[in-house]
């Protein structure tokens, strides 16, 4: 308290946020103290700390808090490979998070979902095609999900030398992705070399590049210890090794797993003590308060429960909660930039970027607007829900594919049926479908999953992981309905994750991957079909031929997964993509053909679009180690450039391969760079027989080198 004043030290602003964090919980009761520790934080009155509820969603735009600009799940982010786009979209969520705050605390509002801390994003990779909640991630690589990760992050807590704009919780830390009926109690047994290598990198760069002031943990246990209780996950690696100051958050309801369900101690007391003194800071639930009583049994310290509150009070200081409005920049920002035109721009953009065509047979694709007539079926053609994927906003407006259709052909004839549910036995619309597409020049057969099919566990009755990735077979019926009227066939996917589309493959004219598109889904998937927009999205994930290829889903190893590690052939390779438009690759070159450890090698390609009309390209660099002394994955992304061509156009582009890319995990779980044979693949996608890509060689020599 300064003397002149009387004012409270913890409301002075202009003294360190640390002193001002220390003195207000120096005049706080122990009750005081854990009542603060839960999502749902009350007022305290008497020093006028006002209510607060931590616990808010923005995977894809500001969700569950009214209208808001809805853009493609994440996964359709993702698809995207366009990481500046991305820190955009991040920039238009946080602005209309900033603004939906500071207009619902002029109205007194203080609800869940109106705060500025988000449980965003979800950086768990997306190792196996089955888990419902893979929609929500980046996908299966994890330098690509590093990238996202790291843009997401940064576009949501702003760059001010002294405010955050709001709080990122990359999420769910660290080694988590299903199944999902088993993940209250559920152990993912995993080694050093694929937790280093593929569970951890998005998460160390999120918290050391991004400077994330959060992470949540995860329901699960890792190695036998519960994630948001584990010393090895939050003291040893996040803390010790990586230096995050910030808080960590539960997952809903898992710290009661802890007893309940890990049985890992026997009573909410213990397993409240057990989270916080192993660095977890903040429970969304209900059993931290039994931190009261924890303290009376010896089980805590109180100075325990000041380190957590200190660390969650810090953020709300930088968020500027307890200073004027004035004095916060962001808390300028206009509710009428909320779902502003903008942002509806933006919206469409992302949508049109995140779209794959997964094949082209014969040129078929574009369709020529002076069409007569045109059948749109499929239980995905006209419904709004299923665009919008999960932890989503609520759209002002949002465009099915139907609609869009009759929005870019409006002199064509457009026949709409349904023809069956997403799953069931009904074929009672079968014939309506086929009689649309037997009286139509071609049909479009808009298919897929929904959040009814996949999702996360307790989100829907009777969804969650899938156990078949092939389309549901009322689905495959209706496919097989048009194929038989002859008439020609594309097949629009709308799905969070890979879809065994093998029949699709064989039999239609064409096949465009939609995600869950967002509200704009129905004008972007519209505008490439109908070649206002060429198609230039890659696939973040590999679409297998089937659950054959796959190992166990409880088998957390990496062995056989993904790309990096699948040695069968995929139906679609990761990083997949087709154009309107073609792309030639010439002068690959290298800084150096032989380097030290520790030195970089600049790499760059002559990129030429050789078709005639303008189109994205993404250009990939594989690194692959072809000496390795131990397992090491087939080849690994290590760069990626989205750029756009005109006709003729050609442009050079750069990469640069740092020590850290070039490491292997030891036996002993250090990261290493070992002399030997790297060789670098760049082009439109993996290197394979008849692939566009280049290859050359380095030489790494001299002695093998730990780096961390």
């Amino acid at each position: 308290m300064t003397e002149s004043d009387n004012t409270p030290a913890y409301k002075d602003t202009s003294l360190p946020v640390e002193e001002r964090v220390q003195d207000l919980i120096s005049r706080m009761t122990l009750g005081e103290k854990v009542s603060q520790m839960i999502n749902s934080s009350p007022a305290i009155e008497r020093l006028g700390v006002p209510e607060y509820n931590w616990w808010n969603e923005c995977l894809h735009g500001v969700a569950r808090a009214g209208i808001a600009t809805v853009f493609p799940q994440a996964i359709g982010l993702a698809a995207t490979w366009n990481t500046k786009l991305m820190h955009r979209v991040a920039v238009a969520i946080s602005d209309e998070a900033r603004a939906k705050h500071h207009d619902a605390i002029r109205q007194d509002n203080r609800d869940i979902y109106f705060g500025l801390t988000f449980w965003t994003p979800n950086i768990n990779i997306f190792r196996d095609p089955r888990w419902g909640r893979g929609q929500e991630t980046y996908g299966e690589d994890p330098y690509l999900t590093t990238r996202f990760g790291v843009a997401f992050v940064k576009g949501l807590q702003g760059d001010d030398p002294k405010y955050l704009k709001l709080v990122a919780t990359p999420k769910h830390f660290a080694v988590h992705s299903g199944p999902e009926a088993v993940r209250h109690g559920f152990d993912a047994r995993v080694s050093a070399r694929d937790m280093k290598q593929t569970y951890l990198p998005a998460f160390k760069a999120c918290v050391q590049e991004a400077k994330a002031e959060s992470i949540m943990g995860a329901y699960n246990r890792t190695n036998g210890e519960p994630c948001c209780a584990g010393p090895t996950l939050l003291q040893k690696i996040l803390r010790d090794e990586w230096g995050f100051e910030g808080y960590v958050v539960s997952d809903c309801g898992a710290i009661s797993d802890i007893y309940k369900h890990h049985h890992v101690v026997d009573t909410p007391e213990e397993a409240a003590a057990l989270a916080v003194k192993n660095g977890c800071d903040l429970n969304c639930g209900d059993t931290f308060p039994a931190l009261f009583v924890a303290v009376s049994q010896g089980l805590i310290a109180e100075e325990d429960i000041d380190r957590a509150l200190a660390r969650l009070f810090s953020a709300r200081f930088r968020l500027g909660m307890f200073d004027p409005p004035d004095t916060v920049p962001y808390a300028q920002i206009p509710i009428e930039v909320n779902d502003c035109a903008e942002h509806r721009k933006l919206a469409l953009q992302v949508a049109r970027e995140s779209i794959v065509l997964l094949k082209n047979e014969n040129s078929f694709l574009p369709l020529d607007k002076n069409i007569k007539s045109i059948a749109v079926v499929g239980p995905n053609a006209d419904d709004v829900e299923v665009l919008l994927g999960n932890y989503n906003g609520t759209p002002s407006k949002a465009f099915t594919p139907l609609e869009g259709i009759r929005n870019i052909v409006p002199q064509a004839e457009v026949r709409y049926a349904r023809g069956c549910e997403l799953s069931g036995d009904d074929t009672s619309g079968l014939a309506e479908a086929a009689e649309a597409a037997a009286q139509a020049d071609v049909a479009v057969v808009v298919v897929g999953l929904s959040q009814a099919i996949e999702g996360e566990e307790g989100e829907v009755e009777n969804a969650g992981d899938r156990a078949d990735l092939r389309l549901p077979d009322i689905q495959r019926k209706l496919l097989e309905t048009i194929r038989d009227t002859g008439t020609p066939m594309v097949v629009v996917l709308i799905n969070g994750s890979a879809l065994a589309v093998n029949w699709a493959n064989e039999n239609a004219a064409a096949i465009v991957e939609a995600w869950y598109t967002g509200q704009a889904a129905g004008t972007a998937i519209a505008e490439v079909l109908f070649g206002d927009y060429n198609p230039g999205g890659r696939l973040p994930v590999t679409f297998v031929k089937s659950a054959d290829q796959l190992p166990p889903f409880e088998d957390y190893s990496m062995a056989g997964r993904t790309y990096r590690y699948m040695n069968d052939e995929p139906l679609y390779r990761f990083g997949y993509g087709l154009s309107y438009t073609s792309f030639a690759y010439d002068d690959l070159a290298l800084s150096a053909k032989e380097i030290r450890p520790g030195e970089t090698v600049e790499i760059t390609v002559a990129v030429q679009n050789t078709g005639e009309r303008a189109g994205d390209e993404v250009v990939q660099l594989y690194l692959g180690d072809v000496e390795a002394s131990v397992p090491v994955p087939i080849r690994q992304l290590q760069g990626f450039r989205r750029i756009t061509l005109q006709p003729g156009e050609k442009q050079t582009v750069s990469f640069e391969l740092a020590p850290e890319q070039m490491c292997l995990i030891d036996d002993n779980g250090d990261r290493t760079i070992e002399p030997g044979i790297f060789e670098v693949s760049v082009g439109g996608g993996q290197p394979a027989p008849g692939a566009n890509a280049l290859a050359q060689s380095f030489e790494v020599t001299g002695e093998t080198t730990v780096i961390e």
